[in-house]
Parts: structure tokens; C-alpha cells; sequence
């Protein structure tokens, strides 16, 4: 058995742990978006949207792999 809970209690409200790495990968993603319009790298990405996706998709493996391990 692992010591990890398998749900966020907020309150009487269940959340989905999944929804923490949502929330985490988010705002990192928002941050490296920051930085690469602010050392314009960004300017050569075609679709920044779905780059920005993309980012987020990876920050959300990381976290799930290595730190919040489920």
C-alpha cells in the first residue's frame, strides 16, 4: 500500500489528484510561455497555441512521473 492519497479533499468535495498536476503543469506552462516571448523564440513557432498545449502536455508527464507519482 502507498501512503499517497488517491483523491484531494477540499472541504466535502472529492477532487481527482490529477487535477493538482492539471493546475501545476499549467502555470508552468504559462511561465515558459513567458520566457520565450520574452526572449522571442516564440516568433518562429508555428500555432503558439498548440505549442503552448504541447508544453503543457510535457510539464504534465514530468510531474506525474517523477514527482506526484500515482
Amino acid at each position: 500500500m502507498t501512503n499517497m492519497a488517491h483523491e484531494l479533499i477540499i472541504g466535502d468535495v472529492y477532487l481527482s489528484p490529477s487535477l493538482l498536476v492539471f493546475f501545476f503543469a499549467f502555470v508552468m506552462a504559462s511561465v515558459t510561455a513567458i520566457l520565450l516571448n520574452k526572449i522571442k523564440v516564440s516568433h518562429y513557432m508555428l500555432y503558439p497555441s498548440l505549442n503552448f498545449i504541447c508544453i503543457m502536455v510535457l510539464y504534465m508527464a514530468l510531474i506525474d512521473r517523477y514527482i506526484i507519482k500515482f
